[in-house]
């Protein structure tokens, strides 16, 4: 499964398959601030993804 990082980094994770959630949970990602689309659509933390799947995560930015 290919991560593409707001910054433009890449990131290959050997997993079958594994909840949204779980993934940032081992990339050290706080859900709160980010938004995660597969293969180019926003999902939900609660959305599995698998091998063949990409996902990128961008970074929330808000400010006061």
């Amino acid at each position: 499964m290919r991560i593409v990082m707001d910054d433009g980094s890449i990131k290959d994770l050997n997993l079958d398959s594994a909840v949204i959630l779980d993934i940032l949970d081992i990339l050290k990602i706080n859900p709160e601030e980010v938004i995660v689309a597969k293969n180019g659509k926003i999902v939900s933390e609660c959305d599995s993804a698998e091998m063949c799947d990409e996902l990128k995560v961008v970074r929330i930015i808000h400010g006061g």
